[in-house]
């Protein structure tokens, strides 16, 4: 049916092709075309329209029916206009916006939905619209019952109203045919009064990549310039070293620029391949996303595969695929490592070099990975760690009874396995190699540094356990297992290191029981006993140890040989004591000088007090009637069963002098001996690492300390009150000398001298400590006590002509102040030498300090020819009697003194020693020629002359090889002397550094010869505190940063990590200096940030590195650092941190008493559980306080 009378046409969409700025854009309009009063002819043109269809009609008349049915129930999308509107398109256009903004407005907001309504109703003008709309509600409100009755006589009204009156979307009518659309050639006037298109009118879209379909790669590109693309770029941050892709980026390789096969022109430039514009073997258009290999894309470009065999290196494609090119490389180390185990399983270095390739294999992309895919892959420590042991595995399996292969295996494990499967995985292994002490030490450092498993006795019962079983390898009553060489060595070793551990621990009673016990176990065994094995040995000496007899360091001791023979004749005749003891016994009531001071305070005061004059073990005096039970400490008591295990046997010489130079290093007497390599970094607890022995006033003569870094016995101060008093009290002072008297009478010769050097060094020393400290009175008393042991000494046969003793003695008055004695002292000494000249090494030493003192007197070194040390070792070198200083010099004996050094220098160098001894002596002799030849040339001709000797003897030295100066045990690992070429180093920076202060002289010299030097030696602290010295005053750090970055790269020794700390530290406080000077305002010359994130990094590498992870100095630095800085929470988490690699070191639980107070008595409770010594329990304290 077709109603042409009543048929409006609704033209949904007028389609505009406009152009404006070049750009194709839709304009869609919505047009409601009104009713017309004609009824011409014309009005019915719409039935020869082609768009016109029945069917479309009739469907459109069934959906307004449907859309008149809903709108009693449900709003439809509909909106109202008056017929005003339709008189213009620009009316038109602003009624629509306003609607479509108010639409946009209802559905954002829902809780004003029916104010919206009614507004959007509002905004029509026509009656027609009111009246409808009014129309509409009262329908809604009537009863269902006249609903039904009125509905089908409205219908025809409803239907003619809705396409007369309202807009349709298209939306809502679901019947589409193939010309909805029409072309309207109407233009938008908008277009001439704006520039552009409105942007809500513009389709929008994402455009991806910045690319574009159907250009030509090679002669077209787009450039797309987008301001949101500007913003982002805007808004991003700058990436990072340490972000993911820069650490990618830094991982590969680089890409060459030119070909390897060509050879390199200096001269030329770099040559860069660049692409050819027409050249057709581009793969751009046949391999549009990268997933064809070489050889597809070639034979997709038509080409055919070529030869791989005729077809040369390509430098192009290399630089285009270079990810191709490193997993070739790779994949052929990974071939190569295969092979070589494959062929040869049983080299141990191809084993561990393919686990070691495994940490390379990882930074780079992985080899197995498709040529032409870009892999990301997560850099997982597991998955390295997961590798290595799978490989370690397969090489035990080859090599079942190698130790290195599963030492390896289990430093793994560590990062996998708990604590106790650990130990057990350790307990067969020892199980199987029970004679190998390089594995024992390595056990023994892994049970001592685990903190769940930890307790004094344990590991001291593990160490005394260790001995044992080497010493029934050692004897041969373990027939299962040979004996490997150097055991005798590593037991020394392995039993120092147990009294270090004892001493840290806080029981030092029984680390100096031990000493002891194997000093008279070796020195003074009986000839009856020496051909049993040891464990019978000991049975033997456990009668002795108990009997009461004195030992070592007691008064009237005499040794395990002498009362075994006395017992065999009935035993010794108790003689009543005639000594007066004025035991200087402190009561626990004077302990507590203060009692206002915190508790905490009180604690560590009383406990440093004990650990001071409680460090003997404590034996009941017969003459008193004491016993056992008198003790009121029983832990200052050691039993037999403590130390009995721990008994070797030494029949070495040398090691028998090393125990005793260990013993007295032990004590704090400073001697020529240093640690075993083993144990150096885990007994260095002390700070004096740094401390510059006199070397800013005087550093020519500094003296320097072979082990500083280490707490003597009865030493264990806090990181911040530092050293309290100098040496030892009564008490230990007497026990030191009781040593000295027992072993002067064991040795005889050069080393009974030797020994007498250390007692008057240990005098000396103690004499340096009250000039540093400047503590006058003392140093008046120690000075009287000292000069009389020198001179009796000197009183001795066999040590009147020993010059060393006289040297020391000089330098002792020296030191004093009392310039004349010293000189008197000297000029007897050299007068008394005899004429051996530049041929005797001591005459040379003795000359040398006596002229080096006399030179640091001189305030400039004009008119030096004429002074003093030129006069000595002029006379030094006419060889000879000495006549003392008269004033003048005379200028014939100064050129021949010169000729004289020449030749004897000379004579030096090209000399070819015949034996060990020889060498040793030669090496001594030439260190002090050459520094005697340097300071003549120094006053005579200048700086310069005395550098190029240094310079031509040190080249000497460098190209024939290392000569050490002394020999005590170099033969058996033992470090305990520096070479030659390191005295003559040490001796050119001295005087450098005089020079410097002295006068006007460039600083790169000495900066040179101390880099140089410390490269060679990277654990001298004498040069090391020599480089920071002069650094400090340097702007610029980055040279010296680079310098320690390269010096730690390349040695396992921890002195470069703590002296780089030290500089740090020591910058940050001049830093801080200047900031805080309260001058007014201060322009810093040292712009310098970022400092304490420096350190702190550094102090992270230090303690990550193989010997700093089990040091305790480390640790107490870093703890101290971060306790500086205020930060308590981070300090005490590194306190813990700390325990759980050095749990032994009672120290570290003082440092954290004095940084956190508040924690005293969970302090005090770790210690107790891990059996530490705590000598004032908290219980004690309060009853000392109440009293």
């Amino acid at each position: 049916m077709v109603l042409a009378s009543h048929w409006r046409v609704l033209r949904c969409v007028q389609i505009c092709f406009q152009r404006s700025a070049g750009v194709l854009t839709l304009s869609v309009k919505f047009v409601v075309v009104g009713e017309r009063n004609g009824k011409s002819r014309g009005e019915l043109d719409w039935l020869s329209n082609p768009s016109f269809s029945t069917e479309d009609a009739l469907l459109l008349h069934q959906r307004t029916t449907e859309v008149a049915n809903l709108i009693p129930e449900k709003s439809p999308l509909i909106r109202t206009t008056s017929r005003s509107e339709l008189s213009g398109e620009s009316d038109t256009d602003e009624s629509l916006k306003q609607s479509s903004k108010k639409r946009k407005k209802k559905k954002k907001k829902h809780h004003h939905y029916k104010k919206t309504k009614k507004k959007t109703k509002g905004d029509s003008s026509s009656s027609e619209s009111d009246l409808d709309t009014k129309h509409v509600k009262d329908k809604a409100t009537r009863s269902d019952r006249n609903h039904e009755k009125e509905a089908a006589a409205n219908l025809d009204k409803k239907t003619s109203n809705l396409t007369s009156n309202r807009f349709v979307w298209l939306d809502d009518i679901q019947a589409f045919s193939a010309e909805t659309f029409r072309i309207d050639k109407k233009p938008d006037p908008a277009n001439w009064a704006y520039k552009s298109l409105y942007r809500g009118d513009i389709a929008r879209y994402k455009r991806r990549g910045e690319s574009c379909l159907g250009i030509d790669a090679k002669k077209q590109c787009i450039t797309w310039d987008s301001s949101a693309s500007k913003r982002k770029q805007l808004q991003r941050r700058p990436e990072r070293y340490f972000t993911k892709n820069s650490v990618n980026m830094l991982n590969t390789d680089g890409i060459p620029v030119c070909n390897k096969s060509s050879p390199p022109d200096p001269t030329a430039f770099i040559p860069v391949f660049q692409m050819e514009t027409d050249d057709p073997s581009n793969t751009t258009e046949v391999n549009l996303l990268g997933i064809y290999d070489p050889s597809a894309t070639v034979w997709l470009q038509g080409k055919g595969c070529k030869s791989a065999d005729h077809e040369p290196v390509n430098t192009q494609q290399t630089s285009q695929e270079p990810g191709i090119n490193i997993n070739s490389i790779l994949m052929t180390k990974v071939e190569e490592h295969n092979k070589k185990v494959r062929e040869n399983p049983r080299d141990i270095n191809a084993w561990m070099e393919f686990v070691s390739f495994q940490d390379e294999l990882m930074r780079g992309p992985s080899p197995y990975a498709s040529k032409g895919e870009q892999e990301v892959r997560r850099k997982s420590l597991k998955l390295i760690l997961e590798k290595k042991l799978a490989i370690l595995e397969r090489a035990i399996e080859s090599n079942p009874s190698n130790v290195d292969l599963k030492l390896a295996r289990l430093k793994l494990c560590t990062e996998f396995w708990e604590p106790p499967a650990l130990i057990k995985e350790w307990q067969k292994l020892i199980f199987l190699h029970p004679n190998n002490p390089e594995l024992w030490k390595k056990y023994l450092l892994f049970c001592q540094s685990q903190f769940t498993t930890f307790s004094v006795s344990k590991i001291n019962s593990l160490y005394g356990k260790c001995l044992t079983t080497l010493a029934a390898v050692q004897d041969g009553s373990m027939v299962s297992h040979p004996l490997l060489p150097g055991t005798e060595e590593a037991m020394l070793a392995i039993f120092i290191q147990q009294c270090h551990f004892l001493r840290q621990a806080g029981h030092s009673e029984k680390a100096v029981s031990l000493f002891q016990a194997l000093i008279d176990f070796t020195f003074f065994k009986p000839d009856s006993v020496k051909d049993l094995p040891t464990r019978g040995q000991v049975e033997f000496f456990e009668p002795f140890w108990d009997s009461g007899e004195p030992r070592i360091g007691e008064k009237g001791a005499r040794g395990w040989k002498a009362w075994m023979h006395q017992q065999e004749k009935g035993g010794w005749i108790a003689l009543k004591s005639d000594d007066d003891d004025d035991d200087e016994e402190i009561d626990e009531d004077q302990e507590i000088k203060d009692k206002t001071l915190p508790k905490w305070h009180i604690w560590l005061d009383i406990e440093y007090s004990r650990e001071a004059r409680h460090w003997l073990p404590w034996r009941p005096d017969k003459t008193k009637k004491e016993t056992e039970e008198d003790c009121e400490d029983p832990e200052r008591q050691v039993l037999f069963d403590d130390l009995g295990p721990s008994l070797i046997q030494l029949s070495n010489p040398d090691l028998q002098r090393q125990l005793v130079y260990s013993f007295l290093q032990f004590l704090g007497v400073p001697c020529t001996s240093k640690l075993f390599p083993s144990n150096l970094y885990i007994a260095m607890d002390e700070n004096n690492i740094f401390d510059s022995v006199l070397s800013d006033e005087k550093p020519l003569t500094s003296v320097d300390f072979p082990l500083s870094g280490f707490n003597s016995i009865g030493h264990m101060d806090t990181m911040l009150r530092g050293r309290h008093h100098v040496g030892h009290y009564k008490e230990g002072e007497e026990f030191i000398q009781n040593v000295f008297h027992v072993l002067l009478q064991l040795f005889s010769g050069k080393e009974k001298s030797n020994l007498s050097i250390c007692w008057l060094q240990y005098e000396i020393s103690k004499v340096v400590q009250c000039l540093q400290a400047k503590k006058k009175k003392q140093l008046k008393t120690q000075g009287k006590k000292s000069k009389k042991l020198a001179k009796n000494l000197l009183k001795a046969p066999d040590n009147r002509n020993h010059l060393s003793l006289w040297k020391l003695y000089a330098y002792l008055e020296w030191l004093l102040g009392n310039l004349d004695d010293a000189r008197k002292v000297f000029d007897t000494a050299l007068c008394t030498a005899g004429t051996g000249g530049l041929k005797s090494p001591q005459l040379c030493s003795l000359s040398l300090l006596y002229a080096q003192l006399e030179v640091e007197l001189l305030e400039s070194i004009e008119g030096a020819v004429m002074s003093r040390a030129v006069h000595i070792l002029t006379k030094l070198a006419e060889s000879g009697p000495y006549v003392p200083y008269s004033g003048q010099v005379l200028s014939v004996n100064v050129l021949k003194a010169r000729k004289t050094y020449e030749r004897a220098l000379q004579a030096y160098l090209s000399k070819t020693p015949v034996s060990d001894q020889d060498q040793v002596s030669d090496a001594n002799q030439l260190v002090n020629l050459v520094g005697c030849y340097a300071l003549f040339q120094y006053l005579t001709v200048g700086i310069d002359a005395a550098v190029l000797i240094y310079a031509q003897t040190s080249e000497k030295l460098e190209a024939s090889g290392p000569h050490t100066c002394e020999n005590t045990g170099e033969n058996f690992g033992i470090q305990n002397f520096p070479t030659a070429l390191e005295a003559v180093t040490l001796l050119h920076t001295n005087l450098l550094r005089f020079h410097m202060k002295i006068s006007v002289y460039p600083l790169n010299p000495l900066r040179e010869a101390l880099t140089e030097a410390l490269k060679r030696y990277p654990s001298n602290q004498s040069l090391w505190r020599s480089y920071i010295h002069i650094q400090r005053k340097s702007h610029s750090a980055s040279k010296a940063r680079r310098f320690f970055d390269g010096v730690t790269r390349s040695t396992n020794s921890l002195e470069p990590w703590l002296f780089a700390i030290q500089a740090e530290q020591m910058r940050k406080k001049i830093i801080e200096n200047v900031q805080r000077a309260d001058v007014g305002e201060i322009h810093s010359t040292i712009p310098e940030t970022g400092l304490t994130n420096r350190i702190v990094a550094l102090f992270e590498h230090a303690v990550q590195s193989e010997n700093g992870t089990h040091c305790p100095l480390l640790w107490r630095m870093y703890l101290n650092f971060l306790a500086s800085l205020g930060q308590k929470e981070k300090s005490k988490g590194l306190f813990y941190k700390a325990l759980q690699n050095c749990p032994w070191a009672k120290v570290l639980y003082m440092d954290a008493v004095e940084y956190f107070p508040d924690h005293l008595q969970e302090t005090l409770d770790l210690m107790t559980e891990k059996e530490l010594r705590v000598r004032v329990p908290m219980e004690e304290l309060d009853l000392l306080l109440e009293v």
